[in-house]
């Protein structure tokens, strides 16, 4: 597999400030890798946290992709960002916290999530750090690279040297893309996102220039309620109840009841107590046994849950509940079919 990335030097990109806010492309979901194989780049799907990185002076600022800042969150970047010296620089890439094998672990990055506490910050840096892996760059000494070809940007974004303890960039195959596919498999990552060659950087916008192919079913879902629990749950939440938006309003895609540790059980109970409602936020009917006892709640938490297909009617079949994703607003929600 090749990884490396050739192309002349771009001639006059043009001066431009560093940019306030650049929003990240995403991928589209597909059931197979593009048949050109010659005309894309492939790269491993990372399971963590999407974060633009702004880097100017030797100071980072991290953003999510429903625009917060991050960066109080993961003071791990401030090492790359001094390592860049006085560069100006936009980097896209995936905060990750890696497991006893070296694999991305959305499981152990929940805890790096949600705190802003300084202290707190400061103990599980040390005892979960993250590491930031780099796949693009945006920006670089006052240069936007965004009308750059992917294959450009990648050279780049390759002679930055980005490679220190909590940060580096990750490789890209050009060509190849079953092979990086079945690696993908052997090595139990999430999958692989393939690339066009030529493509441009479209910030904020989900492109068929970017398509992904995931052993891992995730789907990103909203809640919308939550029914009692029994037995060693009772006095907490038993299943919550899950949304995707579409354009009649919040569709019911069924609920979930397992994959909570005690830590998300007691998180969850206080957040969704701070939003509780009377009005049910679906736009259809939920099931009578689902309704069933159902305390509703206004549609602001996003999460993310694992599963096994779609059923025919809509629903989520057999899923387990992977976190929360703070990095993103109901909005950014979309059914992955």
């Amino acid at each position: 597999m090749r990884t490396d990335a050739s192309g002349p030097h771009p001639a006059a990109l043009g001066h431009e400030p560093l940019p306030a806010l650049v929003r990240p492309m995403m991928a589209v979901l597909r059931d197979e890798l593009p048949p050109d194989d010659d005309r894309w780049a492939f790269e491993l799907k990372w399971d963590g946290v999407r974060a633009v990185v702004h880097v100017d002076g030797g100071r980072p600022r991290a953003t999510s992709r429903n625009d917060q800042d991050m960066t109080a969150a993961y003071p791990e970047l401030r090492a790359m960002a001094a390592s860049l010296g006085s560069r100006q620089v936009v980097l896209d890439g995936e905060i990750v916290a890696l497991d006893e094998h070296g694999r991305p672990s959305f499981t152990r990055l929940q805890p790096r999530m949600h705190v802003t506490n300084p202290a707190q910050v400061r103990r599980l840096e040390s005892s979960t750090p993250v590491t930031y892996l780099v796949f693009d760059v945006l920006h670089l000494d006052g240069r936007s690279t965004l009308a750059l070809p992917y294959r450009e940007r990648r050279r780049l974004l390759e002679g930055l040297g980005l490679d220190g303890r909590s940060w580096r960039t990750p490789p890209a195959w050009f060509g190849d893309g079953p092979a990086v596919l079945e690696a993908a498999a052997e090595q139990s990552l999430e999958g692989v996102v393939a690339k066009r060659l030529d493509s441009t950087y479209q910030p904020g916008r989900r492109s068929e220039s970017w398509v992904k192919v995931k052993h891992l079913r995730t789907q990103e879902v909203v809640v919308g309620g939550w029914r009692p629990g029994a037995g060693r749950r009772s006095g907490s939440f038993g299943s919550l109840l899950l949304g995707i938006p579409s354009g009649d309003g919040l569709d019911y895609v069924g609920k979930v009841g397992t994959g909570f540790s005690e830590r998300m059980l007691e998180d969850l109970a206080a957040r969704m107590k701070a939003l509780e409602t009377t009005r049910d936020p679906f736009a259809g009917t939920v099931p009578a046994a689902d309704a069933r006892e159902a305390h509703w709640v206004s549609p602001a938490l996003v999460g993310e849950v694992r599963f096994g297909e779609w059923t025919r009617d809509g629903r989520l079949r057999h899923p387990a509940w992977r976190g929360l994703r703070p990095d993103k607003g109901p909005s950014d929600v979309v059914r992955e079919s």
